[in-house]
């Protein structure tokens, strides 16, 4: 790859500009973001004696810009302390900055005559190599750029991103009608490298891919709702999880997304496209149109097709009628294929039993089920060169769990044609010639770890994995498993180094994956050379077994207890201090226990969206997995060595980081917590964060690898202790924790600062586990500490008592 982003620049600071700003900013590349100069000062700027040449007032638009990124929940940035790598300014007086520019993205109001001024002011300043790129939702982008010099021309592309940029993996990338193909090729390994982006390939045509049939497919879900008489949250129950689209469904997305946004997409396609039946198609209902002028937008307005209101009960939600337009309480859903859905066994299963049955909700699942899948493949070649680019492009862009295309093959090709023929419908060329050859499915494996997808005229091609993107399913595939048991298994992922994935549910930790992390110890040390702790499920781990703990716990089976602690203690040590090198991998929720998966690695290779955290206080516990010792030595680390410094003030640090039950934001919060230390990597890309942790690991192996010796701990004892309780005591005393709170906080002190023994006192690791494992189980035997702990399971929050 020759591309080289020094520095960037985004014109356009509205949201998605400033969040796109925020994401460059994030992966550590500086940015400029600038948006026009306002056109007349507001009332406080006047107040303040302001004039229309002062810097505040001219940067308004770019700092209010900046500010609301700082502000997005979920936050744009993954440190708040990255803004120091965006300058803000305005497109009139910091213009001649752009020179310096390897890249800039166009964000600017979507009209062609603006877009088309801006990049004409671009052409002349721009150094001859510095890339331009639209984020333009729709407009085209031959228009764009017609007239303008070739050199200009083939390095210009569109980069569709979805919001929130930091969050949504999909980036479209749009070539020009004359974008250089190897400025395609390297802009899509940046995108996928630099950016962490699933990147996919799209044509110039309106809406590019995911918004084309996503929009299409929302209108076709509101014109069969009304069709099969259904109420809002009744389509919602029927178009989230249980056929693999998100919790939020169709109605609440259209919320968050904001209803103005979303007409202004579909009335996009419907002006852009030339054929009169697909303009029908993108038809938007009356309703709509009203709700916009009432401005009841969506989440940004507190009203759109839900609303929350007060009740004496408390906070409820009101479900919008869409024939009196006004608000009812939300209905329960009963429909008996729905239910049988949801017992089903897989997404394949459920999608059938929906699209299969007799009732209501079985054909308004079927109707937008089939609207969908023809029109995604009459279009196909339009809008794309492949499925596998519209179907990622669907899974990114719109979190579907399965592509327009997966969905069918799920449902049956054949069985699902031969209904729609009978029906009427007009089956696609591309899909009889599927059937005429005899083929019955859009994708088939061929080899292990080996996926083949229909191209047209009975031929496949073969996905192309580059090879940094390993998969452990294919690892599986290819080489088998090591060893096995329900919780855990050791994976061979080539070239000397072993995985140790979990796969118990929701990854937590038990009996099962304590064995699995012994064995893995021993057979690493034997035969391997070196070891990553990685899986692929949605978290990296939540914790322990919280339900069998409680349930050893009430039924006073304290010698069990006991002995699983010892061994989860016994096994990080091992892991800690093995013979050969071990990086952690952590991904999404690494809550307790999977925080301390992370501690004994030799290095931790996380990805840069993880959530990690030591939360077992809002239980009424403290870490006992081995995570208060390592937070204390990590505390100490931090300590400058041969100065005169009392460690007191790291310990409480840490100390609060624990009572808070503190979760990062990122992996790059979690260094600022010290949960990661600053030489931890981080993968921005999910899909490359195994090829990452492999490298680490063999990295060490390679170069002289030391296996690490354990040391003494010098602790600060009784009169760091008492430092520390004094501040719990006035929180107690001024009411802002409870008792319970107290005694969980003074048990935290006790093992971070050592136990009843004098300043400076060196203590053994082991003796440090004891403390810890004395103190958990202390609290796990308190009535407040159990009560808590049921509260969780029963409620997924936690109690304050």
């Amino acid at each position: 790859m020759s591309l080289n982003v020094r520095k960037a620049a985004v014109l356009g600071a509205g949201v998605m500009g400033a969040q796109i700003a925020a994401h460059l900013a994030n992966v550590g590349i500086p940015v400029l973001l600038l948006d026009i100069v306002p056109n007349k000062l507001l009332p406080e700027e006047e107040a303040k004696g302001l004039t229309s040449s002062d810097s505040s007032v001219r940067n308004r638009l770019a700092a209010r810009g900046l500010a609301a990124a700082k502000k997005a929940k979920p936050a744009a940035f993954y440190d708040v302390a990255d803004e120091s790598l965006v300058t803000i300014g305005n497109m009139q007086d910091h213009f001649s900055l752009l020179k310096d520019c390897d890249w800039v993205i166009e964000a600017v109001v979507e009209r062609l005559d603006i877009k088309r001024e801006v990049l004409a002011k671009l052409a002349t300043v721009l150094p001859e190599h510095a890339i331009v790129s639209t984020n333009t939702s729709g407009i085209s982008l031959a228009s764009m750029v017609e007239g303008f010099e070739p050199s200009f021309r083939k390095r210009f592309l569109g980069t569709h991103f979805f919001n929130p940029p930091r969050y949504m993996k999909l980036l479209e990338i749009i070539p020009g009608p004359d974008t250089d193909a190897q400025l395609i090729e390297d802009m899509r390994y940046f995108g996928e490298r630099r950016l962490g982006k699933g990147v996919v390939l799209a044509k110039d045509t309106p809406n590019f891919i995911a918004n084309r049939i996503g929009t299409y497919g929302l209108i076709a879900t509101l014109q069969a709702m009304e069709t099969y008489g259904l109420g809002v949250d009744e389509v919602d129950a029927l178009t989230g999880p249980v056929i693999g689209r998100p919790k939020s469904a169709t109605f609440r997305t259209l919320d968050l997304v904001g209803l103005d946004t979303f007409v202004h997409v579909a009335k996009n396609v419907q002006q852009s496209v030339s054929d009169e039946a697909e303009q029908a198609r993108f038809a938007i209902p009356t309703y709509l149109h009203r709700m916009v002028e009432n401005q009841w937008l969506g989440e940004k307005t507190g009203q759109g097709f839900f609303k929350r209101e007060r009740t004496d009960k408390g906070k409820g939600i009101l479900a919008l009628d869409l024939a009196t337009l006004t608000y009812r309480p939300r209905r329960k859903v009963a429909f008996a294929t729905l239910e049988a859905a949801k017992q089903a066994k897989g997404l394949h299963e459920k999608l059938r039993t929906l699209v299969y049955g007799k009732d209501t909700a079985s054909q308004f699942v079927w109707e937008i089920t089939k609207r969908a899948l023809l029109y995604t493949a009459q279009r196909q070649f339009e809008i794309a060169d492949d499925i596998v680019a519209v179907d990622q492009a669907m899974k990114w862009g719109f979190n579907w769990e399965l592509g327009p295309y997966e969905m069918w093959d799920a449902i049956g090709v054949e069985k699902s044609v031969a209904r729609m023929r009978d029906e009427g419908e007009t089956i696609p060329d591309f899909v009889e010639q599927l059937l005429a050859a005899g083929k019955k499915t859009f994708y088939e494996q061929a080899l292990p770890g080996q996926t083949r997808f229909y191209v047209g005229k009975s031929d496949y091609r073969t996905i192309e994995k580059p090879q940094e993107k390993l998969s452990l399913a294919d690892m599986k595939a290819a080489n088998g498993v090591i060893r096995k048991n329900s919780g855990a298994s050791l994976v061979d992922i080539g070239d000397g180094i072993a995985c140790l994935e979990m796969h118990s549910l929701n990854q937590a930790i038990g009996s099962d994956v304590v064995s699995m992390m012994q064995y893995a110890a021993k057979e690493v040390a034997a035969n391997w050379d070196g070891l990553v702790l990685y899986n692929e499920a949605k978290n990296f781990c939540v914790g322990a077994n919280l339900m069998l703990m409680l349930m050893e716990a009430q039924d006073d089976n304290w010698d069990e207890l006991d002995f699983i602690v010892r061994q989860f203690h016994q096994a990080g040590m091992e892991l800690k201090y093995l013979a050969k090198p071990v990086v952690s991998a952590p991904h999404a929720m690494a809550l307790g226990g999977g925080a301390e998966l992370c501690f004994p690695a030799d290095a931790v290779q996380a990805y840069a969206e993880s959530y990690i955290g030591l939360v077992e206080v809002g239980v009424g516990l403290i870490p006992g997995g081995g995570g208060t010792k390592e937070m204390l030595l990590r505390a100490l680390e931090h300590v400058p060595a041969g100065v005169d410094i009392r460690p007191d003030d790291y310990i409480r640090r840490a100390f609060e980081t624990i009572a808070m039950a503190k979760v990062s934001t990122s992996a790059k919060d979690a260094k600022r917590l010290g949960y990661l230390r600053q030489s931890d990597g981080i993968s921005v890309n999910r899909d490359y964060q195994l090829y990452d942790a492999k490298q680490v690991a063999l990295s060490l192996a390679r170069t002289g690898y030391v296996p690490r010796q354990s040391k003494a701990v010098k602790v600060v004892g009784r009169d760091g202790a008492a430092m520390l309780k004094s501040g719990v005591y006035g929180m107690l005393q001024g009411g802002f924790i409870s008792e319970h709170d107290a005694k969980i906080a003074n048990q935290l002190i006790r093992v971070l600062t050592g136990g009843d023994v004098v300043r400076g006192t060196e203590v053994t690791e082991e003796y440090l586990l004891d403390l810890e494992r004395e103190a958990f189980l202390s609290l796990m035997g308190e009535p407040k500490s159990q009560q808590r702990m049921q509260y969780m399971l029963t409620n997924g929050k936690p109690l304050r008592n």
